[in-house]
Order: structure tokens, then sequence, then C-alpha cells
């Protein structure tokens, strides 16, 4: 049997993943605990019959089918759920090991209020009825005091289901327009999609039809997207994958070639790539000719000549310059161009990582132009604007004089502004505004925070925690203890994912609109109460046009009727698509051209506006100062579960030794570097950048370019979890956000940093 170098790296990580997935892999022998099942909390399930009840997967953006296995009434182990058009009865670390999330000691088991000072661990426990009149009094008082705009909403449930919908009206009932959700890839790339396409979509990749893959940093296996489907795509794929990222991940591992570059100079690589296809007339003329506007130099409606994309890309981003760029080399950039162009299904795809990054607008236009240019939008094996998920049609909610009031003020974030017209949400400036706000101006009082971690998942912690010190009252309807719930006022537990009905969209990423349904597998083990009720619960307390708005009598009847006849199918199916949907075509772009847009009509031959320059590679904080000679950047892993929620126990155990070592955690460095820098392999070390310092330890790699050191995502949990807090460093204490000034989205890439011996 012959076996390539992709098929044997697939051998090895396949067998790496096996060892990380089995309950008991070789790398626990270090923890009898694990070895002999001792602790207190872990489910030792009497023997009996075996049911299973299918349910979907909510704990990272993917949005797994999973089929749950149950001896009597108890849980005993996760699958993934055949047929599922998602991940197909695949299942990745974190959903395995769901259980322990459901068992676990770290579950809030009833309403709790703070009794110490903020981030103390001093609770109370109270009865729901007292946690429901404790929110609904707080935020009572916002509204008499005229200023229902000084409350906010984080989600982390996503912008589309029934959970973050029940949020969005709550929050547009009671007169605030500063609803937010957790910051991730999509952002930027919608924004794309709507100035070139013209429709508010979400991309959609047909990997599974494309036989060159050319990845600006996605990591394509270390949690991207769905990871099942990614795994699956990555293993299946017949044709190339080129991975282009400073560091060697373990997509850039398993590629058939990795181009290590400069981080943050993707979007001038994307433009070079496309100046060689340009001047190699490799383009698709037929849709560019007659399907595209902004292509060509065009005249202004007020007479003045506006440069057109390939004027853009021809004058300023030779192989030549992007090689000066991007540290690489012209040579190579042709070669790429005329291969990845020559292919006859090329995609290019940016998100870095997990696609946990906002990112800088010019990037993801920068790489959807490069697809463009090829014909490779709306088309099979290409890139496509996918339809955002539009069931759910509520009336629109009631609003008396104080909510129309509060809601027409102005994002206390800037999004939808005159500034930044196409941004949602800009979780940052949100921050900084509250962070930065003198003592009689604080912007915010009172705080809602839903399925999302803050405190873990935004960058510059220190900011985050500085702003919601200022903020007089914070709920929390966490199901654990995490950073954002240990510092709040109030903890309204939801129910664990395992133990609850709720909506799950299909990921971004997916090339059909699917909609999961995750479904009680056991009953609710504790005093918890399913957000959604918690928040009807809310409304219904505050009274009139509020309560008008929640006309349901619980979350599972709102649930049903927002499906109204699917109801039945997708409860017992378990998911619902649109078997009908393909590619979009090359007749659906809604511009005002009504074509693909590579230069905006409205910005260009509408108003004569010369963009002269297309790209802004994002600057990084402490550029220019001498003291940092080194670049601090983030990496995920499959291993490391970088959302609201953590690592289990099992799963902390499977991390690398060259990851995490007791509580240590290093930083990757290449030897030359790290000879410079006079530290060795294991060495403690001090990595300092402008937003603190912390001790790590020191693994030498070869797979990271000079002067760049690589920090795991994911790691320096504060919350009560004696498995997972205190171990390693969160690298969002070490690194800030740098704003696009094109679009007001978190650009930043790395921190300037330095590394000294401890």
């Amino acid at each position: 049997m012959k076996i390539d170098r992709r098929s044997f790296l697939s051998l090895g990580i396949g067998a790496g993943a096996g060892i990380a997935l089995t309950p008991l892999p070789w790398k626990l022998a270090d923890d009898s605990s694990i070895w002999t099942q001792m602790w207190p909390w872990t489910p030792v399930p009497a023997r009996g019959e075996a049911t299973y009840v299918n349910s979907a997967c909510s704990l990272c953006p993917g949005s797994c089918g999973i089929s749950v296995r149950k001896i009597d009434e108890r849980a005993v182990k996760i699958e993934g759920m055949e047929g599922h058009p998602v991940n197909d009865g695949g299942v990745c670390p974190i959903g395995i090991a769901g259980l322990q999330l459901l068992y676990g000691q770290t579950r809030v088991k009833t309403p709790l209020k703070r009794v110490g000072k903020r981030g103390e661990g001093k609770w109370q426990k109270i009865s729901w009825d007292e946690a429901i009149s404790e929110v609904s009094s707080n935020l009572a008082e916002l509204r008499k005091s005229g200023n229902p705009q000084s409350l906010a909403c984080i989600s982390g449930s996503g912008r589309y289901g029934t959970v973050s919908g029940l949020f969005q009206r709550f929050m547009t009932a009671f007169g605030s327009p500063n609803f937010m959700s957790v910051p991730s890839f999509v952002d930027g790339y919608s924004m794309a999609l709507k100035q070139m396409h013209g429709i508010d979509s979400i991309p959609g990749f047909d990997f599974e039809n494309s036989d060159f893959i050319l990845s600006f940093g996605s990591g394509i296996i270390d949690g991207w997207g769905a990871p099942v489907r990614m795994f699956k795509a990555n293993a299946n794929m017949k044709g190339k994958i080129v991975q282009i990222e400073p560091r060697l991940s373990n997509t850039a591992a398993k590629a058939d070639k990795w181009i290590p570059i400069k981080p943050g100079t993707e979007a001038a690589l994307a433009l070079g790539l496309a100046h060689v296809i340009i001047k190699k007339s490799l383009y698709n003329k037929d849709f560019i000719s007659k399907h595209s506007f902004g292509f060509d130099d065009m005249t202004g409606t007020d007479g003045k000549k506006v440069k057109g994309f390939k004027s853009l890309v021809m004058e300023k981003y030779t192989p030549a310059s992007v090689a000066r760029i991007t540290d690489t080399s012209a040579e190579m950039i042709e070669e790429l161009a005329v291969s990845f162009a020559k292919a006859s299904s090329p995609l290019a795809v940016c998100g870095r990582g997990k696609g946990t990054a906002q990112g800088s607008l010019d990037e993801y236009i920068a790489v959807h132009a490069l697809n463009a240019l090829l014909g490779r939008v709306n088309t099979k094996g290409g890139v496509w604007a996918v339809e955002q998920p539009n069931y759910i049609s509520w009336p629109y909610p009631d609003m008396d004089k104080i909510a129309e009031k509060g809601f027409a003020s102005a994002r206390i974030d800037g999004a939808g502004t005159d500034e930044f017209p196409l941004a949602g949400q800009l979780a940052h400036r949100f921050v900084n505004a509250v962070a930065d706000a003198g003592r009689k101006e604080i912007p915010v009082e009172a705080l809602l925070i839903e399925g999302a971690n803050p405190l873990h998942q935004f960058s510059d912690t220190k900011a985050v925690k500085k702003a919601f010190s200022k903020i007089k009252f914070i709920a929390s309807f966490s199901s654990y203890m995490d950073d954002s719930a240990q510092f709040a006022d109030i903890i309204l537990p939801n129910h664990c994912y395992l133990e609850r009905y709720e909506d799950i969209p299909a990921p971004a990423g997916l090339q059909k609109p699917v909609i999961g349904i995750s479904r009680p597998v056991v009953a609710p083990k504790y005093n918890t109460l399913h957000s959604g009720d918690a928040i009807i619960r809310i409304a219904k307390a505050l009274g009139d046009k509020i309560e008008s708005s929640f006309s349901w009598d619980s979350y599972e009847a709102c649930l049903q009727a927002t499906f109204r006849e699917a109801w039945s199918k997708l409860d017992s199916v378990g998911f619902l698509i649109n078997q009908k949907y393909g590619a979009p075509g090359w007749d659906q772009f809604e511009t005002e051209s009504k074509l693909f847009e590579f230069i905006s009509s409205a910005d260009g031959a509408k108003t004569g506006r010369d963009k002269d320059e297309i790209v802004n590679i994002a600057d990084i904080e402490g550029k220019g100062d001498k003291k940092y000679n080194l670049t601090l950047i983030s990496y995920d892993s499959i291993r490391l579960a970088s959302g609201s929620v953590g690592n289990t126990p099992f799963m902390i155990k499977a991390v690398a030794d060259t990851i995490l070592k007791e509580n240590d955690i290093f930083v990757e460095i290449n030897p030359k570097t790290a000879k410079d820098a006079g530290v060795k392999e294991g060495a403690k070390a001090v990595l300092t950048t402008p937003k603190g310092s912390a001790n790590v330890r020191v693994h030498l790699f070869e797979g990271i370019v000079p002067g760049v050191i690589a920090m795991p995502r994911g790691l320096g949990h504060t919350g009560d979890d004696k498995y997972l807090s205190g171990k390693g460093v969160n690298v969002h204490d070490l690194i800030g956000p740098v704003e696009d000034p094109a679009s007001g989205l978190d650009a930043a890439w790395g921190i300037r940093a330095k590394l000294a011996k401890a």
C-alpha cells in the first residue's frame, strides 16, 4: 500500500487524536485518580438498559449533532449523530468530554447573590423568585431614572437563535440598543460580503468540492468552523492545501505546503497573488466582464477618475514589494499565484485559528477579491454568501416612550453609526468606553452576560475587569462558576446544555442553512432554570409593555411557536436542512450596480472618492519601542477549548507537556531567537508586553518564524475550577485590541513583547 505524506500525517494526527479522545490515554498515567475513577463526582452507572437520545452540541460554534447513550436515567457516553449534515457521526474532544460538564463540580447549582467583594467568591444561596426580583428591581431603577440605554448585554449563544433573540428582544423592549455577541471572524467577513455582494449574509465555504485550498491562517484542523466537518473535508481532500501563517500549526503540518510569513501581512499577500493573476491574464474573464463592477478604472459622477481594483493592485502590490512586506520571496508569490489560478476549483479562506478574532476588514476584502478574480464566488467549490437564518418572525416588541427614547440613543460601542455603518458590534470599544469613563460619566449601569465569558474571551482582560468594576450591577446566566460569573452580583444558572431545549443554527462556513436542536438528555440535576425562561420571567416582572412583548408562558412554548409546523420534524429528526439550497450563482448580487463589486459603486463611481489604498495592515501595540524586540502572537489548539466553556479535566490532562506542565505555560520560540534572548529549552522566563507580564517557560520550536513568540489560547482561567483555574496564563492578559480604522473591528494579530530570564 502506498502511503504519501498526507496519508502518513493523517495516520499520525489520527492516532494522536485517538489518544486525546480516549478516557484513559497514556498521558493520564500521572494522575491515579483518573485511572482508578476516584473523583467523587465521576459517574459510575448501574447496569441497565441502554437508550440513546439525539441532541446537538453547543459547546463551540460547530453545532454538531450528538447521540447520548444512557443507562437508566444516567448519561454515560456522547457520540456523534449519524447522518447529521454538520458532522455525520464524528465528534471532537470537547464534545466527547461533555459529560464532565454535566456531572462536574464547577456547576452553579442554585441562584446566588454576591455577599463579599466582587471576585472574592462569597455567595449567598437565594430562591429563583428572589433572583428574578433582584434583577428586575435593579433594571426597573434604570427605566425610572430615564436611562434604559445604560443597560448592556453580552451574549455568546449566537446572533440568530431563539435564546439570543429573546435577549435582543428584551433589550429592545427595555429601551437599550447595547446588545453584543462574542466577536468572531464572521463580523469581518459579513461586512465584506455586504460591501461586495450587497446582502446581509454569512460566508459558506464549499471545501468538499474544492481541489486547492489556500488558507490564510485558518485552523482547518485546529478547531475552525465546525471542527468535525473540517477534519473530514481535510482527510478527503483530493487536491492541494497550502497554509499561510507564521507558525507551523497542526493545519500547516498537515498541509501540502506551509508558507511562513510575517504576521499581520496576509492581506498584502492576497493582493500580491492577485497582481500576478491579473498580470498573467489568469483571471476569469467571463465573471469579470459580465458580473463585476470596479475592476477597471471608472469615472465618477463628479467627472473625476477613480482607480479600479486592477490599477490599485498592479501599482502597489507587485511581487517584489509584497515579498518585502511579508518576508517571503517574489518567486514564491509568482509560483503560488499561478498554481492557485490554474486549479480546477480553487478556494481561498481566512479567519485566523478557530476564527474567534475579528481581524481587519481589508484582509477579508482582499481574500474575497482573490476568490472573485477566479470566479470562485457563489459557485460550486467556492465561497458562498449564505442567507442568514430567518426563521424567527416574532412581531416587533411593544415600546413605551421610555424605551423609544433609550433605544434611539447611539450605541456605546459606535457600531452602526456614520463612522462604522456596517459594524454590528464592537465589543472592544464598549469595554474602552466604560473603562475610560469618569466616575460621573459611566455609560453602563447594568450588564447581562448570557452564554459568554468576556473576562476570559475578550482581549486586554485588565481593561475588561476595570470596565466591569465600574458597572453597578452585573447578572450572569452561566451554568458554571467561570471567570465572569465569579465577578457578577447575581448568578441565574442556566441548565447544562444536556438538560435543555435550544435551537442551534449551523456554524459560519457551512454552505447550507442547517438548524439543529439541542434536546434534554436528562432531567435538570440542580435548581437551575433555562436562560430563556429566566429572561421571560424578568420581562414579566417588569410589567407594562415589556411584559406584553413576551407573551409566551415558557421558553419551550416560545420555541414551538417559532418553528410552528416545522417543530414536529425538528424535534423528531434533530435538525432542519434546506436540501434544495445550492450555489447562489452570479445573478444574486444586490449591490447598487447589481454586480459583484471590487470597489463599491457608492464609494467609487457614485461619489468620485478615490480609495487609493485598499489594504490597511493592522499595526500592533508597542511597535517602535526598542525594548520590545519580539512579537507575541496567540494560537489555537483542538485540545484547548477557548470559548465560554473551558477545558474539562480529561482534556486538560491530554494537553501536551510542551504547552502546559503542571501549572506552567510554555511559549514557542525559534531556537535562533531563543539563543539571542539567552534562554534554553524548558527555561523559566518573564514575558512582558505593553499590557502586562507573565511567568512562562520556553519551548524551542523550529516551526515558528524568528522574532515571533507564540502562546496558546484557552488557559489562565480564574474561575472556581480546581482542575482548570490557575493553569497557565490567559494570552488575552497580554494582548490588547488594535482598531481597524476602516471598520472599527479589532484587527489585532499580536503585540510587541520582550522575553527575559526569570
